[in-house]
């Protein structure tokens, strides 16, 4: 499987620093508030488990399944989302929890389908942010890294169900994907 890829862009350990950060400003800036955090399966499953351990708050956690990739190395530009919302989220604070922010297609339709419900609060958090893929206008309150225009695998995220497993994110080798 290391065959598959051209370079790790982020080692576990740089991973698992980033994420203590993120828990801790989070912690801070929820003080005093139970927290929900909501999930964006599949990608987000690793980061939701391991930044969930360093927010130190009342949390509840709860997913949403949404994708606009399928099987493909880009976006399809429509939005599938699985599961509705089948909880309250009203009067809630809400932080949507995604693996990556690329073309911002899928975070702003569940941004929007979430502050239609009213919470008190609204944000986002992502383990990337890759800006120069971003479609729609779209800017994530916190932000583990920069990612560079790669197709990037591992910790959560995939290419065709594969690689989610992996302990750090890698340029996948365009041979795999093409």
């Amino acid at each position: 499987m290391k065959d598959d890829f051209r370079e790790i862009l982020f080692t576990s350990e740089q991973i698992a620093e980033r994420i203590k950060e993120l828990g801790a400003e989070i912690t801070k800036d929820y003080a005093g508030k139970k927290l929900m955090l909501l999930g964006v399966l599949k990608g987000c499953f690793v980061f939701l488990a391991d930044i969930g351990r360093h927010i130190d708050l009342d949390c509840e956690i709860r997913f949403l399944t949404a994708s606009s990739y399928g099987f493909s190395s880009v976006s399809s530009g429509k939005v599938n989302i699985e599961k509705e919302i089948e909880f309250n989220v009203s009067g809630r604070d809400v932080l949507i929890i995604e693996d990556i922010l690329d073309s911002g297609i899928t975070l702003t339709a569940l941004h929007a389908l979430v502050a239609k419900n009213k919470p008190a609060s609204l944000k986002t958090c992502t383990l990337l942010d890759k800006p120069e893929r971003r479609q729609v206008p779209f800017t994530t309150d916190y932000t583990g890294f920069i990612c560079p225009n790669e197709f990037v695998v591992g910790y959560g995220l995939d290419y065709g169900e594969s690689y989610r497993n992996l302990p750090y994110v890698a340029v996948l080798k365009p041979e795999i994907y093409s």
